[in-house]
């Protein structure tokens, strides 16, 4: 009876085998870096500094965007689901908390674009997974409305790509909006959809 069980148990343990090791390989595919690479944590530029997303950001966050309601509306989300003038505290602490759990997890990378001084947020890039095969990455920014009026978001555009190609791990990035159009683009996500995708 003894080695029945024995044997039992080994050919359960036998069979978990593949499916924690594809559990593991799964894990490790849905980082966007490898293990081994040092994910930016501070980055300079003139006149302002990249920190991650965060919890401790929140209130500069929120004020960055909702001062700019209408202006995100049309420039980055082209939605009204984001912002809106309905967000609660509750759901801005909790879109922190998400995306600094996404950061520690590798999996996309949320920044602010803040003053120097870490006042006011002028606004915020996120490196993600692309969509679309055949690139390595997604980069999408958005500036507040004042700091659009002012010529910020060209600058930023022109200063993010220089640091996502000297301290990133990408050969191709694609930038929404920017270096591809958004009507290309969206036909390039519906055309990357699988058919059981909305």
């Amino acid at each position: 009876m003894k080695h029945c069980i024995t044997s039992w148990a080994l050919a359960l343990a036998l069979a978990a085998m593949p499916v924690f090791a594809l559990a593991q390989e799964s894990a490790a595919s849905a980082t966007l870096v490898a293990a081994d690479f040092a994910v930016p944590e501070r980055a300079e530029g003139p006149g302002f500094v990249l920190v991650p997303l965060g919890p401790d950001l929140v209130e500069v966050d929120y004020a960055a965007y909702m001062s700019s309601i209408e202006h995100l509306q049309q420039t980055f989300s082209r939605s009204t689901g984001w912002p809106h003038p309905g967000i609660t505290a509750d759901e801005a602490m909790a879109d922190m908390e998400n995306e600094a759990a996404r950061f520690a997890a590798r999996t996309s990378f949320a920044y602010g674009v803040l003053t120097p001084d870490g006042a006011r947020e002028r606004g915020s890039l996120y490196v993600s997974r692309s969509p679309v095969p055949g690139y390595d990455a997604m980069v999408r920014m958005w500036v507040t409305k004042d700091e659009y009026d002012a010529g910020f978001d060209a600058e930023l555009y022109r200063w993010a790509q220089g640091w996502i190609a000297q301290d990133w791990p990408f050969a191709r990035v694609a930038f929404p909006g920017r270096a591809i159009g958004w009507d290309e683009w969206d036909a390039k996500v519906k055309a990357a959809r699988t058919p059981d995708q909305p």
